[in-house]
Protein backbone atom coordinates (compact mmCIF):
# COMPACT_ATOMS: atom_id res chain seq x y z
CA UNK A 1 0.00 0.00 0.00
CA UNK A 2 1.31 3.34 -0.71
CA UNK A 3 0.27 6.67 1.11
CA UNK A 4 0.12 10.29 0.16
CA UNK A 5 -1.13 13.05 2.35
CA UNK A 6 -1.87 16.70 1.09
CA UNK A 7 -3.78 18.95 3.48
CA UNK A 8 -5.41 16.59 5.45
CA UNK A 9 -6.66 14.49 1.94
CA UNK A 10 -5.09 11.43 2.10
CA UNK A 11 -4.52 9.05 -1.07
CA UNK A 12 -3.60 5.38 -1.01
CA UNK A 13 -2.82 3.28 -3.97
CA UNK A 14 -2.61 -0.56 -4.00
CA UNK A 15 -1.65 -2.13 -7.39
CA UNK A 16 -1.79 -5.74 -8.46
CA UNK A 17 -1.23 -7.82 -11.31
CA UNK A 18 -3.86 -9.07 -13.64
CA UNK A 19 -2.13 -12.15 -15.26
CA UNK A 20 -5.15 -13.07 -17.36
CA UNK A 21 -5.30 -9.72 -18.55
CA UNK A 22 -1.58 -9.67 -19.93
CA UNK A 23 0.28 -11.92 -22.21
CA UNK A 24 4.43 -11.33 -21.50
CA UNK A 25 5.08 -13.12 -25.11
CA UNK A 26 3.11 -9.88 -27.25
CA UNK A 27 4.78 -7.64 -24.79
CA UNK A 28 1.14 -6.95 -23.18
CA UNK A 29 1.15 -6.32 -19.32
CA UNK A 30 -1.98 -5.38 -17.36
CA UNK A 31 -1.98 -4.31 -13.64
CA UNK A 32 -4.81 -2.56 -11.49
CA UNK A 33 -4.97 -0.49 -9.33
CA UNK A 34 -7.23 0.44 -6.26
CA UNK A 35 -7.52 3.98 -5.13
CA UNK A 36 -8.91 5.38 -1.57
CA UNK A 37 -9.09 8.94 -1.46
CA UNK A 38 -9.49 10.34 2.54
CA UNK A 39 -11.22 13.74 3.43
CA UNK A 40 -9.41 14.13 7.12
CA UNK A 41 -10.34 18.13 6.50
CA UNK A 42 -12.75 20.35 7.60
CA UNK A 43 -14.64 21.34 4.79
CA UNK A 44 -15.70 19.56 1.28
CA UNK A 45 -13.45 18.87 -1.66
CA UNK A 46 -14.32 18.31 -4.87
CA UNK A 47 -12.19 16.16 -7.22
CA UNK A 48 -12.04 17.90 -10.59
CA UNK A 49 -9.15 16.54 -12.66
CA UNK A 50 -6.62 13.97 -12.47
CA UNK A 51 -3.01 13.75 -13.95
CA UNK A 52 -1.01 10.91 -14.37
CA UNK A 53 2.80 10.00 -15.33
CA UNK A 54 3.48 6.61 -15.86
CA UNK A 55 6.90 5.51 -16.83
CA UNK A 56 8.07 1.86 -18.05
CA UNK A 57 11.39 0.31 -17.31
CA UNK A 58 12.95 1.04 -20.33
CA UNK A 59 12.36 5.06 -19.79
CA UNK A 60 8.87 5.55 -22.00
CA UNK A 61 6.82 8.18 -20.25
CA UNK A 62 2.86 8.51 -20.58
CA UNK A 63 1.30 11.39 -19.14
CA UNK A 64 -2.76 11.34 -19.15
CA UNK A 65 -4.48 14.19 -18.21
CA UNK A 66 -8.31 13.90 -17.73
CA UNK A 67 -11.86 15.25 -15.98
CA UNK A 68 -12.57 13.22 -12.66
CA UNK A 69 -12.02 9.91 -12.39
CA UNK A 70 -14.22 7.01 -13.89
CA UNK A 71 -16.44 9.30 -15.12
CA UNK A 72 -17.22 11.24 -12.16
CA UNK A 73 -15.90 14.06 -9.84
CA UNK A 74 -16.87 12.85 -6.66
CA UNK A 75 -17.76 15.73 -3.79
CA UNK A 76 -15.75 14.63 -0.56
CA UNK A 77 -17.48 16.16 2.77
CA UNK A 78 -15.28 16.32 5.92
CA UNK A 79 -14.79 12.54 7.05
CA UNK A 80 -15.86 10.75 3.79
CA UNK A 81 -14.21 8.37 1.62
CA UNK A 82 -13.59 7.47 -2.13
CA UNK A 83 -12.97 4.44 -3.34
CA UNK A 84 -12.35 3.48 -7.85
CA UNK A 85 -10.72 1.02 -9.58
CA UNK A 86 -8.44 1.32 -12.93
CA UNK A 87 -5.97 -0.22 -14.35
CA UNK A 88 -2.49 0.45 -16.92
CA UNK A 89 -0.80 -1.44 -19.46
CA UNK A 90 2.44 -1.08 -20.10
CA UNK A 91 4.81 -3.19 -23.23
CA UNK A 92 7.28 -3.87 -20.12
CA UNK A 93 7.21 -6.33 -17.11
CA UNK A 94 7.85 -3.33 -14.77
CA UNK A 95 7.23 0.65 -14.51
CA UNK A 96 6.52 3.22 -12.03
CA UNK A 97 3.13 5.86 -11.39
CA UNK A 98 2.64 8.74 -9.96
CA UNK A 99 -0.02 11.95 -10.42
CA UNK A 100 -1.94 14.20 -8.88
CA UNK A 101 -6.08 15.13 -8.34
CA UNK A 102 -7.05 18.94 -8.82
CA UNK A 103 -9.18 19.47 -6.01
CA UNK A 104 -11.69 22.49 -5.69
CA UNK A 105 -12.70 23.41 -1.95
CA UNK A 106 -16.15 24.47 -1.19
CA UNK A 107 -14.48 28.25 -1.31
CA UNK A 108 -13.86 28.21 -4.57
CA UNK A 109 -10.17 27.10 -3.73
CA UNK A 110 -8.48 24.72 -6.04
CA UNK A 111 -5.28 22.58 -5.53
CA UNK A 112 -3.28 19.72 -6.22
CA UNK A 113 -3.32 16.43 -3.68
CA UNK A 114 -0.43 14.12 -4.68
CA UNK A 115 -0.90 10.85 -5.32
CA UNK A 116 1.76 8.71 -3.98
CA UNK A 117 4.70 7.22 -6.62
CA UNK A 118 3.79 3.48 -6.71
CA UNK A 119 5.81 0.35 -8.28
CA UNK A 120 4.10 -2.11 -11.24
CA UNK A 121 5.89 -5.06 -10.32
CA UNK A 122 5.56 -8.42 -12.35
CA UNK A 123 5.12 -10.76 -9.74
CA UNK A 124 8.27 -13.64 -10.14
CA UNK A 125 10.44 -11.13 -12.47
CA UNK A 126 14.23 -11.03 -11.76
CA UNK A 127 15.28 -7.64 -11.13
CA UNK A 128 18.74 -6.66 -11.30
CA UNK A 129 19.89 -3.34 -8.89
CA UNK A 130 22.48 -1.60 -9.93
Amino acid sequence: MYRALTRDIEVTVEPYYLADQSDPDDSRYVWGYRVVIANHSDVAVRLMTRYWHITDQNGQVDEVNGHGVIGEQPVLRPGDTYEYSSGCPLETPSGIMFGRYRMEAENGEAFDVAIPAFSLDTPGQARTLN
